[in-house]
């Protein structure tokens, strides 16, 4: 086993949006001396939030990627967003990382988007630590934001440290496992610290945690649970190694605190992932799949094995495509072919690049375990395997989000125009959950993404980086069609097309689905009504047709439709004959089917103070909302809803004046609907 991998940490920061990820980055690049000043996100000076978007807003867009060293190992980072709509940033990065770090405000507690990332870790078995931030702020309570992880994410907590002191008071910590107190020189900007003895007053608190934290332990490791019993003295080296193994294996979430904005609590942390979060080795190789045979092949982390390693984001940097990789397996040289089995093409990397934010530096080669920078894939995009030809293996694919909301666009001059393909083509790439099409009808350029804020930083980043100017309509929710009955229809097509005569004639039933089943397609003709090779066109132009329904031309989903008969010319008939009919065919039976719209329902929940309750579930009741569930909470209470999307816009706006300002919320996409 190469040493070198199991020194590799690839860990990500996640957290609600303000909950202070992208300044604990910045803390641990700065005491691991991979920058020397450190960036306030406040003054927009924040490195891991380069883009200018960013720094006016304050919050992170895309997931940047860092590398830094700590105590002979390497750690990987990515600062990902905590805005839910840039949700997909957040599922691409943790789908390539081993172990995240959860960043939870010691006020807010457990906050709506925290809770939605670290569900997403979940979903990919992602070890996770947990650090309680800004113990200074007024209103803190490390133990509140401890008791709200295990109700709201039914995590088991481990509590590591414990904090000393708490608002303006809070002036350290106590690290139960050495059983010392840990204080960091103001001065020094928190570099450096002293590590001393219980004060008297401290000891019993400290001994009554650090013994829960010996409990805890004992009920997920045999080898605890005997010294504990036998009552033996636990060395902090087996304390360590236990902690370790109850993290990667999922039981356990070790828990530290501190404030990143006042330097305190980070070295301790950046100690945290080293000890606990796992390395590639660590974790079960990922699994493929040989693109021929669909035989299920382990990519092991070892750096002579076959080469795997997946495309997990794609970004323009000055112009060129930048593509971030995940190398689960082998080795790769700057300059080596590599293969796409998805695609079937071939690539050459030019440059490998170890990444540190929007800088970068040129390596000749990258192994197992490593997330790097690569330049010179021309057709390989997010989602996609790259491997060798002669050891071909495919990855599982990233899943994207369907995008709910769109705004029609159009470029204000011929210039514009003219750049206008291209600057969306650049977005499609970086971002899978950015849709354009044309709207056949008016002509204009419809951009559908997965929220307002989401569009809003497309077109302001259209007009900084790309000098492109766009008027923009008002934002339009993306609807879906479907059938409330079942219809039948018929239809013929028997026509010269380049002086060679075509027909098809085919009968087809549409039957409605249950919500979110989706569209199947399926036959039902005697063997003889046609020849079978033409039921793949019939199936494609039934899917084409559908991708536009009758009522308003939105997609159609939840319905099945199955070919009942048709008839065949020998000699004339032809794929394009038969799509063409199936087409027609499924129009006119959409039409006969009494189409209407689904809406996009959104999950939505709001956080607010007890007082405001009366008014806000008045006006989500207006709205045609639907309350699922009030839970009380320390100081606040939360609206957890289902809204239709249409309905949503400006609420942002209305629950503030409703609330004087001090409600906020949170909005994602559940499903499709019809609303009541």
């Amino acid at each position: 086993m190469s040493k070198k991998i199991k020194n590799i940490r690839n860990i990500g920061i996640i957290a609600h949006i303000d909950a202070g990820k992208t300044t604990v980055t910045e803390r641990i690049l700065y005491y691991t001396g991979r920058s020397h000043k450190m960036g306030e996100v406040h003054d927009g000076e924040a490195i891991m939030d380069w883009m200018q978007d960013e720094q006016e807003r304050g919050i992170t867009i895309t997931s940047a990627v860092t590398a830094c060293h700590w105590d002979g190992h390497e750690i990987n980072i990515i600062d990902t967003p905590g805005h839910v709509d840039f949700t997909i940033e957040v599922e691409r990065s943790l789908r390539v990382l081993d172990g995240a770090v959860g960043v939870f405000c010691a006020v807010g507690g457990v906050e709506p988007q925290s809770e939605t990332v670290w569900r997403q870790a979940d979903k990919y078995h992602v070890p996770k630590i947990a650090f309680v931030n800004k113990l200074d702020r007024i209103g803190a309570d490390f133990f509140n934001a401890v008791e709200m992880m295990k109700t709201r994410l039914d995590a088991n907590p481990l509590i590591l440290q414990i904090p000393v002191g708490a608002e303006d008071a809070f002036g350290g910590v106590i690290d139960l496992v050495g059983m010392q107190q840990i204080v960091w020189d103001e001065d020094t900007l928190g570099e450096d610290f002293d590590m001393l003895p219980l004060p008297k007053e401290l000891e019993e608190t400290a001994g009554e945690y650090r013994e829960k934290l010996i409990e805890t332990l004992a009920e997920v490791d045999d080898g605890i649970m005997e010294a504990y019993l036998s009552e033996e003295p636990i060395a902090v080296s087996d304390l360590r190694a236990a902690i370790r193994r109850a993290t990667i294996d999922l039981q356990l979430v070790p828990v530290l605190c501190g404030s990143a904005l006042k330097n305190k609590g980070v070295q301790p942390l950046i100690d945290a992932i080293v000890d606990y979060l796992p390395s590639p080795v660590d974790i079960p190789p990922m699994q493929g799949q040989h693109p021929e045979t669909g035989e299920v092949m382990e990519c092991v982390a070892r750096e002579n094995e076959p080469l795997a390693a997946i495309i997990f984001k794609v970004a323009m940097m000055e112009g060129r495509k930048l593509s971030f990789i995940r190398i689960y397996s082998g080795k790769v040289k700057a300059g080596e072919e590599v293969y796409n089995p998805g695609r079937e093409t071939t690539e050459k990397l030019s440059r490998i690049l170890r990444m540190h934010a929007n800088k970068r530096e040129r390596v000749d080669a990258a192994g197992a375990g490593s997330l790097v920078g690569v330049v010179g894939l021309k057709a390989s995009t997010t989602g996609e395997t790259l491997c060798f030809k002669k050891a071909p293996v495919l990855l599982e694919k990233i899943d994207f989000h369907e995008p709910v909301i769109s705004v029609a666009i159009e470029p204000k001059s011929h210039t514009d125009q003219e750049k206008l393909d291209e600057v969306l083509d650049k977005f499609m790439v970086e971002d899978p959950t950015l849709k354009v099409k044309i709207d056949e009808d008016t002509g204009q350029t419809i951009l559908s993404g997965m929220g307002e804020l989401h569009l809003e930083i497309i077109i302001s980043r259209m007009l900084r980086e790309f000098k492109t100017h766009v008027n923009v309509g008002k934002p339009q929710v993306v609807y879906r069609e479907t059938i409330a009955s079942e219809a039948s229809a018929g239809a013929v097509f028997d026509k010269e097309v380049a002086g060679q005569r075509h027909f098809g004639d085919v009968r087809l039933t549409l039957r409605p689905r249950p919500r979110g089943a989706g569209n199947i397609f399926s036959s039902d003709i005697d063997e003889g009504t046609f020849p079978v090779n033409f039921i793949p066109a019939i199936e494609q132009g039934v899917m084409e047709s559908l991708e536009s329904g009758m009522a308003m031309g939105y997609p159609v989903t939840d319905v099945a439709a199955v070919l009942t008969g048709g008839a065949f010319k020998e000699s004339l008939g032809s794929d394009l004959a038969y799509r063409v009919s199936a087409s027609m065919a499924c129009k006119e039976a959409l039409s006969k089917g009494n189409p209407f719209l689904l809406d996009p329902i959104m999950d939505v929940e709001i956080l607010l103070p007890e007082s405001f309750m009366g008014d806000v579930i008045g006006d989500l009741n207006a709205r045609g909302g639907k309350i699922e569930s009030i839970e009380p909470q320390v100081g606040i209470q939360v609206i957890k809803a289902v809204v239709p999307l249409a309905k949503m816009f400006g609420y942002s706006t209305s629950l503030r004046s409703a609330t004087q300002g001090r409600g906020t919320f949170t909005m994602q996409f559940s499903h499709f609907d019809r609303s009541k």
